[in-house]
């Protein structure tokens, strides 16, 4: 079974259904609700929601019948009356499997549960597989990763490299070799489950906004393989006519060249930003340290400068190594993008790590399963 992680909506609904909708989005409502506040009344749903008691009732039986939401017993309450009874999405329910391959070295994953914990982590190294080869080492990691989960699996999420289209195709992926690979499709052949592939700074940002308590406008830059960014407006993904919004990594940045990119030009910002760039071009002058970091730092700058303009963005969020990102590198990204844009309007941008660390792109994979199947994240 393949699951669209769909485009256009925000991620999660706060308005009452209106009649031209459909009786799924109420659904999502109760239990974006039961998942976000906790332990609530039917009641107290129907306050939060707006929805009458007698649909959150009709909602309500039915998640209960499914096993999704359970009723953990009565509230101690002074008013008259019988109390009311609490509700609370079941967290043992189901768990997840959350996949990441951004990383140039290995492939790692986790085991989640609902609210993005891991239970249990595996990882295959890389090597220098590329195309049907890096696809069988996706397999292994999930086969690994579904004979240890202990609970029904509510999905298969997984954060790929490239530009991702909503079908869970990966169009093109240079650093993995691969051009029109249906991952999605495979793994859901494969495995027998909901399954969605997006793109890994896509993922990223989902975690970050469920998880990290990110501004619903604002853009994170995930740095590993290569470089790529996911934007958020107004809480809402932003994936773009052809599924590239965000794909940084191959803008040229400046015009005096630059080392040869896996694309086939000169000068891309991976060239500048990406882990084993930056690794290598250290390790081959250590000295020079500081001066390596911050120009890739002022090329970042160069190449986001443009988009927090057009954008008005509130926030942006590094992902990738701690070690190599903050500091130097930071520091000349958001000096130079503040002297790129108006400080008017532009002046109290945020750019900050995330804090998440590595397990960003695995628990973004967990929220997108989560909205693809419950409407939650």
């Amino acid at each position: 079974m393949t699951t669209r992680f769909g485009t256009g909506r925000a991620l999660r609904p706060t308005t009452k259904l209106l009649p031209e909708h459909t009786r799924g989005h109420n659904r999502s409502l109760v239990l974006q609700t039961v998942y976000r506040v906790g332990q609530q009344s039917r009641a107290d749903i129907a306050r939060e929601t707006g929805l009458t008691r007698v649909t959150v009732s009709d909602l309500v039986a039915e998640l209960i019948a499914e096993g999704l939401v359970i009723e953990t017993g009565q509230r101690e309450d002074a008013r008259p009356g019988k109390p009311a009874t609490l509700l609370e999405l079941d967290r043992t329910a189901f768990q997840i499997i959350g996949i990441d391959l951004s990383e140039y070295a290995i492939f790692r994953g986790a085991v989640l549960d609902l609210d993005g914990h891991i239970v249990h982590r595996a990882e295959v190294p890389l090597g220098r597989a590329t195309g049907a080869d890096a696809t069988a080492l996706v397999i292994r990691l999930a086969e690994s990763l579904v004979a240890q989960a202990t609970l029904p699996i509510l999905g298969l999420g997984v954060g790929s490299p490239g530009v991702v289209d909503l079908a869970g195709v990966v169009l093109s992926a240079p650093n993995l070799g691969w051009l029109g690979e249906d991952l999605q499709g495979i793994l859901s052949t494969r495995f027998g489950l909901p399954v969605v592939v997006a793109n890994d700074a896509n993922a990223a940002a989902l975690a970050e906004h469920s998880f990290g308590d990110a501004d619903s406008d604002m853009m994170l830059v995930k740095v590993g393989h290569g470089v790529g960014a996911g934007l958020l407006l107004d809480g809402t993904p932003l994936f773009g006519s052809r599924f590239a919004a965000g794909e940084i990594g191959h803008v040229v940045v400046g015009t005096d060249g630059g080392l040869e990119c896996v694309c086939g030009k000169h000068g891309c910002l991976e060239t500048w930003l990406a882990t084993p760039r930056l690794e290598k071009a250290i390790a081959a002058t250590p000295e020079s340290r500081t001066e390596i970091l911050t120009e890739a730092g002022q090329r970042l700058g160069i190449a986001l400068a443009p988009v927090v303009g057009a954008l008005n963005l509130a926030e942006v969020v590094l992902s990738g190594p701690t070690e190599l990102l903050d500091g130097p590198l930071a520091l000349a990204t958001i000096e130079t993008l503040r002297s790129r844009t108006m400080a008017e309007f532009h002046g109290d941008l945020t750019l900050r790590m995330t804090t998440l660390g590595e397990d960003i792109v695995m628990r973004g994979a967990a929220v997108m399963v989560l909205s693809a199947q419950l409407g939650v994240s």
